[in-house]
This record gives C-alpha cells, sequence and structure tokens, in this order.
C-alpha cells in the first residue's frame, strides 16, 4: 500500500466542538476521516469529571496490591459471567498467554438466566467485590455509569458523521457493558510468576476488540509509561502514547459488521519491552445485544454503507497480519453475537469454560 494510504498518528478530536453550531461540522468532518480511514482515536473534553477518573485510578494500586487470598474471593473461575480477578496467564490472545493480570466488571445486573434461555444469557449476571477494599464498588459503578453515558453520546456523533441520523446505533447496544482494571507488571517485576507458555513480551497480543461496540481505554499510567500500539494499513506498528485528559476509542469488530467492513476495527497491542515499567490500564467495552443475529447485523444498514463505499475515498484495505485477525462473529459458525461471545470467552477462559459450559466446551475448542 502506498504510504499516502494509511496513516502514521492517531487523530485527536475536541467533542466540545459539538457544542457549537459554527464548530460541529469540523468534528464530523475529522471524526469522519477516523471512522473511515483509521480506526483509533484520542477524544478531549468527554464530560467525564476529572474526579471520577481521579478516583478510578487512585484506587488501582490498592486493588492490585490486595493479597492473594483477598484477590481469590473473587476469582474470575468462580463466575459463569466472566467477571473477576484472573492473574497473569490466566488469558490467552493468539494463542499464547497474555502477561497482565486483570479484574473484569460489567453494568450490575441479577443473573437471569434460566433453562429453555439461550445459553449465552449466563453471561448477564452480577460482579464480584473484594471485602477488603469496599470503596471499589461504587467508585467502578460510578465510573461505568459515567462511560455508559458518554459512549451514548459518542454514538450520536458518529452517526451523524457518516450522515445518518443520530439514533442510528443505539439499538444495536446491550443492557451490559464490561469494564477491565489491568495491572501490566513490567518485565522486571517478579511478584507475579510467569506461566511457561507465556512471552514476557507480550501484554496482550495482537488483536481486534471482540467484545463490544466501540472501546473507550483509560491510560492510567503517567504518560511515560508506553506499550499500547496499532498497526497501520501498511503492516507498522504506531506507538499510543498516554495523553493526559484523553481517552483512546478503538472500533470493536460488532461496529465493523455492522457498517459493512466500512468502518474497519483496528489491530493493536500492548508490549512489554525488557525493562518496561508496571502499566495500568482501563478498558471499557461499549455492549452489543446478545440476541443480535449475523443478518441483522449485515442487512440493517448495507444501503446505507454501499452508498458511502461507492461515494468516499476510503483509505484500502488492511496489512496482512491485520487480515490474519480472527473475527469470529462474522466468520464464526454461530448466528447470534451472544454465542460467538461465549465461544470467545471459553476459548480465552477455559478453566471457566469447562466448569460452567461443559456441554459445549469442547464443541467450542475444536470448530475450527
Amino acid at each position: 500500500m502506498s504510504p499516502s494510504r494509511t496513516f502514521f498518528e492517531i487523530p485527536t478530536i475536541d467533542l466540545s466542538l459539538a457544542q457549537s453550531p459554527e464548530s460541529k461540522p469540523i468534528l464530523l468532518k475529522q471524526l469522519r476521516h477516523a471512522l473511515l480511514s483509521v480506526g483509533f482515536l484520542y477524544i478531549t473534553n468527554h464530560g467525564v469529571s476529572d474526579e471520577v477518573i481521579t478516583d478510578l485510578v487512585d484506587v488501582l494500586p490498592k486493588l492490585f496490591s490486595l493479597s492473594d487470598a483477598a484477590k481469590e474471593e473473587i476469582a474470575l473461575h468462580n463466575s459463569p459471567h466472566f467477571l473477576g480477578y484472573s492473574n497473569v496467564g490466566a488469558e490467552t490472545t493468539g494463542g499464547k498467554a497474555d502477561r497482565r493480570e486483570q479484574v473484569e466488571f460489567a453494568t450490575e445486573l441479577n443473573a437471569t438466566y434460566s433453562l429453555g434461555k439461550p445459553l449465552y444469557e449466563r453471561l448477564r449476571g452480577p460482579n464480584q467485590w473484594p471485602s477488603q477494599l469496599p470503596q471499589l464498588k461504587p467508585i467502578v459503578n460510578l465510573y461505568i455509569s459515567e462511560l455508559t453515558s458518554l459512549g451514548e453520546r459518542f454514538l450520536h456523533l458518529v452517526a451523524e458523521a457518516l450522515s445518518l441520523p443520530p439514533s442510528t446505533f443505539l439499538p444495536f447496544l446491550s443492557d451490559q457493558h464490561r469494564l477491565k482494571l489491568v495491572h501490566y507488571p513490567g518485565s522486571t517485576s517478579s511478584s507475579l510468576a510467569l506461566d511457561a507458555n507465556t512471552d514476557e513480551t507480550q501484554g496482550v497480543g495482537p488483536h481486534k476488540d471482540s467484545s463490544g461496540w466501540w472501546t473507550f481505554l483509560l491510560q492510567a499510567s503517567p504518560p511515560s509509561v508506553k506499550g499500547l500500539q496499532v498497526l497501520n494499513k501498511a503492516g507498522t506498528w504506531i506507538d499510543v502514547p498516554n495523553i493526559p485528559g484523553t481517552f483512546v476509542v478503538n472500533i470493536g469488530q460488532a461496529f465493523e459488521v455492522v457498517t459493512n467492513g466500512v468502518c474497519k476495527a483496528t489491530t493493536h497491542r500492548v508490549l512489554t519491552e525488557p525493562g518496561s515499567a508496571e502499566r495500568l490500564s482501563v478498558p471499557f467495552f461499549q455492549g452489543v445485544r446478545r440476541d443480535l443475529t449475523k443478518d441483522e447485523a449485515v442487512g440493517t444498514l448495507r444501503g446505507e454503507f454501499e452508498r458511502i463505499a461507492a461515494t468516499e475515498s476510503i483509505a484500502g484495505e488492511e496489512s496482512e497480519e491485520g487480515l490474519k485477525i480472527d473475527s469470529p462473529f462474522l466468520r464464526g459458525k454461530y448466528e447470534t453475537w451472544g454465542e460467538s461471545q461465549l465461544r470467545t470467552k471459553v476459548r480465552s477462559h477455559m478453566d471457566v469454560g469447562r466448569r460452567f459450559y461443559g456441554e459445549v466446551y469442547e464443541m467450542y475448542l475444536n470448530d475450527d
């Protein structure tokens, strides 16, 4: 691909431009470019208060310094909803263990699954909270509420940038969004044992976000701490530095499907280079309706995006490495977003899959 047909930095978009009729067209033009040609962007003046963000950032070291027993109390392997704590190497990307520990939360909902419902409805359920850190629950719940609101405001702008009615994308959203609190221990840390299959440089391997509609990432370490990279369409890895006051926002695979590939999810990774410092990260995954079918996802807006593809200059195809990333919803064997998500979760956390989803465990692991 010609270098002029790809990107070499991540655009920054000031959401406050939407407040004025004079400046809003500038925002929409910038956002349209990011949607069609990059798939990643920074947002500033996003409306989430400094206090909400600071409270979350400040509690992260306390969370990850809890004792092993306190972490085991909320272990993910006890949750059929795949919510809770998992240690370094417990999750895999591209067949390799990721070098991070994390706690997964979601919009606080009761479990409603019963026999006769689709099995993927078991993904809906409550969080696990550490008894030794009671302040965590209100901080996380408020943050999820604020990011849920931000995500919906942002989707209105995305629709307008694509010349669609502002509410176009809201019917695709789920009642439950997910949040990860992530700690990359750094390559010099000896406090967390590594599994033999863990690549010490792989914080998270190359992937596209398969967990939601859009991702809103808070890089919660000092700006000097690096690691996040995105793959441009020429196959070059581009650093995504931590810019204070911003969220990094990127397209998820479901959004790529609904836009008929016009707005592509961009491959990204996190590296933990030798001598790197520990890194804290908070991705919020905007949830997709579990009952969304492939036909509905591909067909609902097909005409609109065929017109965009026919009239817009879109920056070409992906790199060879990007094309290799699995798209389990579109290319897989299962017709609903919920089942493709359940399959992804089972394959990423096989201990949970064996424990709670024995009836489909072997099928999901051997269906490709």
